[in-house]
Order: structure tokens, then sequence, then C-alpha cells
């Protein structure tokens, strides 16, 4: 009787928590195994990444590792002392990545905007042309080039393969039709002459955006529609303000991209595995962490800023 007794007392609390609660531990549920990766893979090799930054890593003579504390030597060294591959002092390599990273993000972006908003239109042969724009990204940009490079051949195959354009006669059409500063023609005619690095960079960012698109009701494109608002309107009062989410999820995703794949990434890898001087690479780590994520904010400030002023300007 008294195990019963207990076994309808937990029966009773169980019944007791509320829908809510039992959402709220579904969700935990849902997210240990990610939580768990995260603290084991990411957090824990952080802080040991940190450490390492402040010591004379070595191995020692019976084996396993030694490390001797520094302080901040290793990062007074790696921006006197410690050059690049290409000999570039540290300091010149942050500012072009920085350059790098605040130039290409925004161009990233707004390019996956416009090739979302180009393939979620409704024109004929839509889904062939959905289906050559993504194949590149499904299966690979140099895949694909391969492919043309076997199929046709030619000198035109190596202009694609090089990802080249002769971009001579479009800088001369900006400079001589536009009247933009010659700054400025220069940056468009070369971000043209990078177009299929672009379309390769900007592919998951434009699946991202294609889904946000979709995603918003039409019925508030027809009832712009009947109040009289033009195209540029209708795109910053309820094309942007909805996609405001996705388009911050598209930033994060393309900065990481860019800190993955960049210069620093390769010098980092050199310096830990290549060189042995494990305290350089993981101080270098650490300093380009802190300068992306430094990086990162100050462009969602300004992206913040610049869409909450054009919405209400209109």
């Amino acid at each position: 009787m008294h195990i019963m007794a207990k076994a309808s007392n937990i029966i009773n609390r169980k019944s007791s928590i509320s829908y809510r609660t039992k959402r709220k531990i579904n969700g935990w549920i849902f997210l240990m195994p990610w939580i768990i990766g995260f603290v084991l893979f990411f957090v824990i090799p952080l802080i040991n990444n940190i450490i390492y930054s402040f010591h004379i890593v070595s191995v020692g003579e019976a084996g396993g590792m030694e490390m001797e504390f520094n302080g901040i030597q290793n990062y007074l060294d790696l921006f006197n002392v410690q050059v690049s591959s290409n000999g570039q002092q540290f300091a010149r390599v942050f500012v072009d990545e920085n350059i790098n990273i605040l130039i290409n993000t925004p161009v990233i972006v707004v390019f996956s905007l416009f090739a979302a908003i180009l393939i979620n239109n409704r024109f004929k042969g839509r889904s062939v042309a959905r289906v050559i724009f993504f194949l590149p990204i499904v299966i690979g940009l140099k895949i694909i080039m391969d492919l043309f490079m076997v199929s046709s051949g030619g000198d035109v195959t190596d202009a694609v393969v090089d990802q080249t354009f002769n971009t001579g006669a479009i800088l001369d059409f900006l400079l001589q039709y536009s009247f933009l500063p010659i700054e400025v023609s220069k940056f468009i005619s070369s971000v043209a002459n990078n177009v299929f690095s672009l379309m390769l960079q900007a592919g998951v960012q434009t699946l991202v955006l294609l889904a946000g698109l979709q995603s918003i009701n039409t019925t508030l494109y027809e009832v712009a529609d009947i109040e009289g608002a033009t195209k540029y309107e209708i795109f910053w009062k309820i094309t942007l303000p909805l996609l405001y989410n996705v388009s911050i999820f598209a930033l994060v995703y393309t900065f990481v991209d860019l800190f993955l794949n960049s210069s620093i990434s390769i010098e980092i890898y050199n310096f830990a595995f290549r060189k042995n001087n494990i305290g350089i690479g993981s101080a270098l780590s650490v300093a380009y962490l802190i300068n992306v994520l430094i990086d990162l904010v100050l462009i969602l400030f300004i992206y913040k800023k610049v869409v909450s002023l054009s919405y209400g300007k209109l």
C-alpha cells in the first residue's frame, strides 16, 4: 500500500506540471546535445587556447606538453617581432583583413538579397533559372567550371576558371556615363571581375533570404499596391523590415565564412602546427577572434541604424 501511495503521488506531481513548463523541459532536452557539443568542442578549446596564449608551449623531454608562463609577451612578439608567411607585419595583415571583411560582407549580403528577390519573382523559366543559379552552390563552382571545360574547351573556359573578366569596358562605361568617383567605379568593376567567386560565397545566404521572402504574407503587398505604394516604398516598408532577422543571420554567416577562409586562419595553422609555436598561434587566434567580434558588433550596429533610419524617413 505504501508503494502504491508513492506511485500515486508521483503521478499527481507529474500531472501538476503545466503545459508551459513541459514545453520548456522539451526545449531544454532538444537543445541538450547542442549545449554539450558547444561546451566540449568550443568552450573548453577556447579556454585552453586563451591559456596557451599566455605561455610558451613545448614538448617535454619525457613527452607530453610543457608550459612556461610569459604573460603578454606572445602578444607583444606577435605585433613587434613575428611576420606572416608573406613577410608582412601582423598589424598590416589585420588592417587588410578588416578592410576585406567590412567591404565584402555588405557586398555579399546585398548580392544575396538581390539574387533572392530576382529568383523569387514569377517569370517563365523560373525553375530553370533556379537550377542554373544554385547548381554551382550545391556541387561546387570548381566542378561546374571543370565540366564546362570538358564540354566546350577553348580559351573562354580559361577565363572562366580564372574567375576574371575583361572589365576595362565596364570601367570605361562607368567613368564616362555614370559620373561616379573613380574609386567607386573601380570597386564596381572589381566586383564584376569576381562575380563567380561572389556567387559561390553568396549561395547559403541567398537560400536563407529566399526562404524569408517566401514566408512574407502576400496580402501585405496587395494592400500596399492598392494604397498606391511604389516598389521602392514596398521594399523599405515591408520587405526589408520583415527580413531583418533573416538578414542578420546572413550577416553573421558571412562573417563566419570570411573568418574561416581568411589569411589569418592560415597563419594560425602555420604557427601552431608547422612552426610548432603554439603560444604565438594561440595569441594570434585570440587577437583575431576579438577583432572579428568587434567588427561584427560594428556592422550589426550600422545595419540596424541604416534600416531604422531608412524605414523611418519613408
